[in-house]
């Protein structure tokens, strides 16, 4: 028995919702991420590695297991949208990211920007629901 054939669409998606999210960038498209960031990120990952594997040799390989539960169990730990932005404190101490010195710790925090649109909370309760595509909140404009 053959499946119905499904003709893909994407109202409410990312790509036809201008009116909430604006016109599409092209720019993102064409032009990578900088080489700079792009190293950083693979040394991240690879120091990460490392680590697991070091563990994993010390401990068994069980605890890099349940690091990796731990993980996804704070990752998906946050507040509902809305003015307060979750903050991911369990998991940034779980990964040493507390102790780290980023931008936003001395210059203006994106969030807090005058040109942030306000957020839609139905669309983004929506979207984490899975009732609907596209960003939760749209960034800047």
């Amino acid at each position: 028995m053959e499946s119905p054939k499904k003709i893909p669409h994407e109202i409410g998606g990312l790509k036809n919702d201008a009116l909430r999210f604006g016109l599409h960038g092209i720019k993102s498209d064409i032009v990578g991420s900088h080489p700079l960031e792009s190293a950083y990120e693979s040394g991240k990952k690879s120091q990460e590695e490392m680590k697991r594997q070091v563990i994993a040799h010390t401990y068994g390989a069980a605890l890099p297991l349940k690091m990796d539960l731990d993980r996804q169990i704070l990752s998906r730990f946050q507040r509902p949208p809305g003015p307060i932005p979750s903050s991911m404190l369990g998991l940034e101490v779980y990964t040493g990211a507390v102790d780290n010195f980023g931008f936003e710790d001395y210059l203006n925090d994106p969030r807090e920007s005058e040109t942030l649109k306000p957020v839609d909370f139905h669309h983004a309760m929506e979207v984490r629901l899975g009732l609907s595509k596209g960003p939760p909140c749209p960034s800047f404009m």
